[in-house]
């Protein structure tokens, strides 16, 4: 069988796992998680006495390979089964898949062997008996919807807490891609939503982003509202204490993406206020958001993904502007001010 890893730590207890375990990927925290998730279900209260772990790079240097088939054969004293776990298994794999698919014709019925590859070519005999009487687990970063997915059903099964897409997207914004990080800042934000059942964006930006994330939030209002002289004050904070320009710039993308999208609907018939929603932008914020796309013209509003561009090109060296300037001179364009 053959799962995404987030799939597997959802319900580990579910699956079955047969005599191999693959892990491959390059997402270390994901690999652990499920490690940790199978041994216990695998051993129960023996994991000291009966899981083995081997440097895959040693082992295929400096051991002979039955160093691997004879710990899998061996009876365990103390349980009725064993976990042997390769760890950075890649080399391994490839200098000894013969006798790996002549042990998987006939494998310990009292063994678990777990490989660790970065890379897992499905074409093979090897994980074709894999896939056929074990278990293969993907683990790869996760982006766009199924990230998102990904922290709603976390939120859900794991923590009981509803969040919504916009909310997880958010999330995703402010911590980046890695779901080792992604699970941690659930936790927190899990501890100081209390009994609440829903985490809202603005939990998100309470706990995830600090005072700098309120200051970026409160720039992109200020931006919408037309107070171009706030929004400079808290652009100067925000620099003054050292946050990276692309950074800032992420922010105000985060956020006018979303009017760029919305533009385009309205253009194609889709009422402003519906097209501001389907867009992904926050209900409380949908009526502010009319007025500012109404202010600004649609004329104006057409050319935010080309300002937003031209501002991260700039940033990356096509300008000799110093990157306060840069940022400065997009929020006088995005706000609509001369």
């Amino acid at each position: 069988m053959s799962l995404h890893v987030t799939e597997f730590l959802l319900n580990p207890a579910k699956n079955e796992f047969g005599p191999i375990v693959v892990l491959h990927g390059d997402d270390r925290y994901m690999k652990q998680e499920a490690i940790k998730a199978i041994e216990p279900i695998v051993l129960g209260d023996d994991e000291d006495t009966s899981m083995t772990r081997f440097d895959g790079k040693r082992l295929e240097r400096e051991l002979p390979p039955s160093t691997l088939f004879d710990e899998l054969k061996t009876v365990s004293m103390w349980g009725d089964k064993r976990l042997v776990i390769v760890d950075e298994a890649e080399k391994f794999v490839s200098a000894f898949r013969g006798k790996l698919e002549k042990y998987l014709e006939a494998p310990s019925k009292s063994s678990l062997l777990i490989l660790d590859v970065k890379s897992w070519s499905k074409a093979t005999r090897l994980a074709k008996l894999v896939a056929k009487i074990g278990l293969d687990l993907e683990c790869k970063e996760l982006k766009g919807g199924q990230l998102a997915k990904w922290i709603t059903d976390t939120a859900g099964q794991l923590h009981q807490k509803q969040i919504s897409r916009e909310a997880a997207l958010l999330l995703v914004e402010m911590v980046g891609t890695h779901c080792g990080q992604i699970h941690q800042e659930l936790e927190k934000l899990t501890t100081f939503v209390g009994e609440q059942p829903r985490i809202s964006p603005d939990d998100i930006r309470a706990v995830v982003g600090g005072w700098k994330a309120e200051t970026t939030w409160a720039m992109t209002g200020a931006v919408r509202d037309g107070n171009i002289g706030d929004a400079l004050k808290y652009l100067d904070h925000l620099l003054v204490a050292g946050e990276a320009p692309q950074k800032i710039l992420g922010g105000l993308t985060f956020v006018w993406r979303k009017y760029f999208k919305a533009t385009q609907l309205a253009v194609q018939g889709t009422p402003l206020k519906q097209a501001l929603k389907e867009a992904g932008v926050f209900p409380r914020d949908v009526d502010s958001s009319d007025r500012y796309l109404r202010r600004l013209s649609r004329q104006r509003a057409e050319k935010i993904s080309h300002w937003l561009l031209e501002t991260d090109l700039n940033l990356k060296g096509n300008s000799r502007l110093a990157p306060r300037l840069e940022l400065e001179r997009l929020l006088f364009l995005l706000s609509g001010k001369p």
